[in-house]
């Protein structure tokens, strides 16, 4: 089963002064991937804590198939969203499958201890993402990139019907970026409702269902990433000219490319 998210005239602000975000309205239904662009402190972090009720909201609404967050248990709620966050800062030296391995707490009751399923899902979590063979390696012991992978392998073993990505490929290599790219395909086709933000237009067109541009607390425009990624909101956005490009033939898609004037 899966889930449809929808905020409606969401604000927020830290200290009630000064809104980071606000009046922000959308909806993602399964198999939606909604994608988020905008500048460096534009609140699209924020907004991502939001809608997994980590911070409340000072003014609207946000609900999962018609319920407000705020009503779900913590448990219940965790079963129904996963969040990565763009940066994590580990604390104990647990290994990368113990960590995948909490991803499967909303599953289980309060002195429970994880079965042989629970196993199994994590190791089918750390195939997916092609960290098998570090299961056994120190969490504290990885690169930035690494900890980003297990992360992901972590909320997959959740088994959430909602994700919610903080610039899952800000982090890692082209290779490994592709790769999440393709697992956020992936997710989609098997009915998840997925939300991320990037600061990378390109991957709107590979992945994006719908885009969000973020501007000045709202968002600037939302639409199909072929009619809201244009030259003149990215450049709106980001203040650089910014030209869209279609490359035809084997790659058969559409790339942002920056213009650095001489």
């Amino acid at each position: 089963m899966c889930a449809r998210l929808e905020v409606k005239n969401a604000t927020f602000s830290y200290d009630g002064k000064r809104n980071i975000f606000e009046d922000i309205s959308f909806s993602v239904d399964p198999g939606d991937v909604f994608c988020i662009l905008g500048t460096n402190g534009t609140g699209k972090s924020t907004l991502l804590r939001c809608l997994c009720n980590l911070y409340k909201l000072n003014a609207g609404s946000i609900c999962i198939d018609g319920k407000e967050i705020t009503t779900y248990a913590p448990k219940t709620l965790a079963r129904k969203i996963g969040f990565i966050p763009q940066i994590h800062t580990p604390t104990f030296p647990y290994s990368v499958l113990q960590v995948v391995m909490m991803g499967r707490t909303p599953h289980l009751n309060t002195f429970a201890t994880p079965s042989m399923n629970d196993m199994d899902i994590a190791l089918e979590a750390l195939r997916t993402v092609n960290i098998e063979h570090i299961k056994d390696k120190p969490y504290t012991e990885l690169s930035g990139g690494q900890m980003q992978l297990v992360l992901m392998a972590r909320v997959l073993a959740q088994e959430p019907e909602i994700l919610l990505l903080d610039e899952p490929t800000s982090h890692l290599d082209v290779g490994n970026q592709i790769s999440t790219i393709e697992m956020v395909r992936k997710l989609s086709r098997k009915g998840l409702s997925l939300i991320m933000t990037s600061h990378f237009p390109d991957h709107t067109f590979l992945s994006s269902s719908k885009v969000g541009i973020m501007k000045d607390k709202k968002f600037l425009a939302m639409g199909h990433a072929d009619e809201v990624v244009t030259e003149e909101n990215l450049q709106e956005t980001y203040g650089v000219p910014i030209k869209i490009v279609r490359i035809d033939g084997e790659i058969n898609r559409k790339i942002a490319v920056p213009v650095i004037r001489e």
